[in-house]
């Protein structure tokens, strides 16, 4: 349901300002008076990487009046595939730094403030105090948990969300929501210590599009809750499927109220199913392993592989092996990835499909012998 804006609008726009965001004043049921609440906001941003960026522009251009920018991080050359905000020139650059020439560029009346300080429970609340929305955009469930406890101890709604390969979720968390509006909070959605070892995106990638296009939800779902213009996702779940094409909307319902979501029976699901036990050897029993007879499968792709592979390893790529399980041969096999998450993920479907399977503790980054290098066909 549509709720009270948060911001009381500046009296007036000036010229310059009136003119650039003209195409929002003119919107029906948003107009000069939304605008001018813009103006008047504070967003917080944590996170100036992969959803930070887009988020940054879209409200930069949109006319936020104050923007504070949270990341203690510096730009890699591999992070701009997705990391809007940042150019090869700024590689090794802090990453605040970047957002505030963009946003600067883009809007001159933006006042951007940056912290770069790596946010944690002790410091949420300071940094994160005086802003009228939060918006996370981070990769570790640490941080997340930290961005939300403070959020919900400062009564600031958080425009939630998180990318991961091909998929995207996004909501909102208020703990102290106005308009007669039931409160949602992070552990209603994912209880504590239920996530278990979350994979980076440096582990099994991301599509860098669906980035921005996650990127701009959050930050309508920003501009919805500051102008009071629209139904915000509280309560609700957008789950975005970028293989299939799909958007989907999952309710849910704060932990009081009973169960976390209404999705358990759905097919895109945000909560997890419980995994298989899937044995883990560490380097010197997968080596024994392999002595034996047991054949080692490496789920990485060829990009990673060309960097080396341990002596005797199967190159299958995940996706490869997941659509046909049967590529491992009759078992027993030991799948290995960088770190670990994607070989746990091949293993369970090779455990599904009645295949012997265990993984490599902590993938090649605790392999501690030579590699050879790949074969090339």
């Amino acid at each position: 349901m549509p709720l009270p804006p948060l911001v009381d609008p500046v009296a007036t726009l000036d010229v310059d300002e009136a003119v650039r965001t003209s195409r929002h004043r003119v919107l029906a049921g948003f107009g000069d008076i939304a605008q001018r609440r813009l103006a008047a906001a504070h967003v917080a941003v944590v996170g100036a990487g992969g959803l930070g960026s887009p988020v940054v522009l879209a409200l930069a251009a949109g006319g936020v009046g104050t923007l504070t920018i949270i990341d203690d991080d510096t730009v890699e050359l591999s992070n701009l595939q997705r990391q809007i905000l940042h150019r090869v020139a700024d590689v090794g650059s802090p990453k605040v730094d970047s957002a505030v020439r963009a946003a600067s560029e883009l809007s001159p009346t933006t006042h951007v403030r940056t912290v770069s300080e790596r946010i944690t429970a002790r410091s949420a609340e300071r940094i994160l105090a005086g802003a009228h929305v939060v918006i996370d955009g981070t990769d570790t469930f640490e941080t997340r948990e930290a961005v939300a406890s403070a959020t919900e101890a400062l009564g600031i709604p958080l425009v939630w969300g998180v990318v991961q390969e091909f998929h995207a979720q996004v909501t909102v968390f208020w703990s102290r929501p106005t308009g007669g509006a039931a409160a949602v909070r992070l552990a209603d959605l994912y209880p504590s210590d239920s996530t278990g070892d979350v994979p980076t995106c440096a582990q099994v990638g991301v599509l860098g599009s669906l980035c921005l296009q996650t990127g701009g939800v959050l930050a309508t779902e920003a501009i919805k809750l500051l102008t009071g213009v629209g139904d915000p996702l509280l309560g609700r779940v957008l789950v975005i499927d970028a293989l299939r094409a799909r958007v989907d909307e999952i309710p849910l319902r704060t932990s009081t109220e009973g169960a976390m979501t209404d999705a358990a029976a759905e097919p895109s699901s945000v909560v997890a199913a419980p995994l298989p036990d899937v044995p883990h050897l560490d380097a010197a029993a997968t080596r024994a392993a392999q002595a034996a007879g047991v054949s080692l499968i490496d789920v990485r792709e060829p990009a990673e592989t060309a960097e080396g592979v341990i002596p005797g390893v199967v190159e299958i790529p995940l996706a490869t092996l997941l659509a046909d399980p049967t590529l491992a041969g009759a078992g027993p096999v030991v799948v290995v990835c960088r770190a670990g998450q994607r070989a746990q993920r091949a293993a369970v479907a090779l455990l599904g499909a009645g295949i012997s399977a265990s993984v490599l503790r902590g993938g090649m980054d605790a392999w501690d012998e030579p590699l050879q290098a790949r074969s090339r066909s």
